[in-house]
């Protein structure tokens, strides 16, 4: 998401930063490229007005003009501005026991239209409350689609989360209810609801979620929004608010083509903060939503602190540990090697990945044909040698990398490239140890 929307914003920043001086022409010039960019974006046209005034009035100011380095203030300037407009900090769910309406219990209320992603996100929710300690439990509230209730059972065996749901009963609130006492008599903190969606929004919908809220005390009520629908998504965030004043926004499919105008609309046109985001179709792909993170991924910043977190949470420790005691000895393999691609297939898509080192934009990623297929091409060669070849790869003879290249469904040549790599990675572990370690090495780089 946002990558024609970061293509735009970069090229007109570049521009700005190649002009001699700002100027109240230019920067006017350049905040009329940010507009249509943010429109074609698909942003509200009130909120990328009041985006762009608001950068206007900061930009042309004297203490910008007058500084050694303006062009790099306005960047700051835009970044800011987006930060604000994203909401200008990451929300917490309003999970506190403490302050639980259901003493002990804190419930929330999933709802949205039908095809926006609710059930998985249930499930996805329940997921990292799980590994946060907590002991959550699904209910399955939408009386009208079987499937729904059967998909959210699979997810909860999947991740071991307790699932209540009656097929027979055909009062959602009634449901929800009878889940609430069965979340207690098993031990649960956290109930989440599962509610029923509509291809567009009725009295009928909105009347049995509130029939819910009457009927179950809500801590969180939760809006789940598809990023890919756009303008239309903060229209029916606008109709929710209106009748239900729900406490935050899902967005879902955010690692998508969407090109992001919901998420830089939904707070300022709604009241409403976005506080999770779906990244992919995992059940581990859920994040807090970071609007400072958020916006420098847009202004092609990176974003190395989720990258981090990630890293974190998908990564094997003891493994990454070994692989660095490894690296550190120059002692690293073609085991090692293997061991290091599966570790980074766990992070997701090496495109996603490298999108948030700073400096990385979708132009760089699109002339470098980052393919993830190559990674499924090195296991097999890998998986091809013996063990003695995977530990000592110089012994790999001709005869040896045809054996090889036949056993993979590789060439020769694609063979010969593998090796190479590693040859120069070997190579350039013995220099950095040799230079007395990575600090090092890099002063003495640099020097030369």
């Amino acid at each position: 998401m946002f990558q024609d929307l970061t293509r735009r914003l970069d090229q007109t920043l570049k521009k700005l930063s190649g002009a001699d001086r700002l100027t109240e022409d230019n920067v006017k010039e350049a905040l009329r490229e940010v507009r249509l960019a943010l429109l074609e974006a698909d942003v509200n046209y009130n909120v990328a007005k009041n985006l762009v005034a608001n950068i206007r009035d900061k930009a042309l100011g004297q203490d910008v003009l007058g500084s050694l380095t303006p062009a790099q203030q306005v960047v700051k300037i835009v970044n800011d501005e987006l930060t604000t407009l994203l909401g200008g900090h990451a929300r917490e769910l309003n999970l506190d026991p403490a302050k639980a309406k259901s003493k002990g219990m804190t419930t929330v209320m999933v709802m949205g239209l039908q095809g926006s992603g609710k059930t998985t996100f249930c499930g996805k929710l329940a997921l990292r409350l799980k590994k946060e300690g907590r002991t959550p439990m699904l209910v399955a509230a939408d009386i009208y689609r079987p499937a729904a209730i059967d998909q959210l059972h699979v997810i909860g065996d999947s991740i071991g989360v307790l699932v209540h749901s009656d097929r027979e009963k055909k009062n959602a609130s009634q449901i929800a209810k009878l889940g609430l006492r069965r979340a207690k008599d098993n031990g649960c903190d956290v109930l989440i609801i599962d509610t029923a969606g509509r291809l567009h929004i009725d009295d009928a919908l909105m009347g049995e979620l509130e029939s819910i809220e009457q009927m179950v005390p809500i801590d969180e009520k939760l809006l789940v929004l598809d990023a890919m629908t756009g303008q239309e998504a903060v229209n029916i965030a606008s109709t929710f608010a209106a009748r239900l004043n729900f406490d935050g926004v899902v967005l879902t499919k955010l690692d998508g083509d969407a090109r992001g105008g919901a998420a830089l609309s939904v707070l300022e046109v709604t009241g409403k903060p976005v506080k999770l985001v779906g990244v992919g179709e995992k059940l581990e792909d859920l994040e807090v939503f970071h609007p400072d993170r958020m916006a420098g991924r847009i202004l092609g910043m990176g974003d190395v602190l989720t990258l981090i977190e990630q890293a974190q949470d998908k990564m094997d420790s003891a493994t990454a540990e070994h692989l660095a005691g490894r690296f550190a000895q120059g002692e690293f393999s073609l085991e090692d090697f293997q061991a290091q691609i599966r570790q980074m297939k766990k992070m997701g898509p090496l495109k996603g990945v490298l999108k948030m080192l700073p400096g990385v934009n979708g132009d760089m990623l699109d002339k470098a044909k980052v393919d993830d297929s190559q990674f499924a091409h090195v296991e097999a060669i890998i998986n091809s040698m013996t063990v003695r070849e995977r530990r000592q790869p110089d012994i790999i003879n001709g005869s040896r990398r045809k054996r090889i290249a036949n056993g993979s469904g590789t060439s020769v040549s694609q063979v010969n490239k593998l090796l190479k790599q590693y040859r120069d990675m070997r190579r350039m572990m013995r220099d950095i140890n040799a230079a007395g370690g990575l600090e090092a090495f890099g002063k003495k780089v640099f020097k030369g």
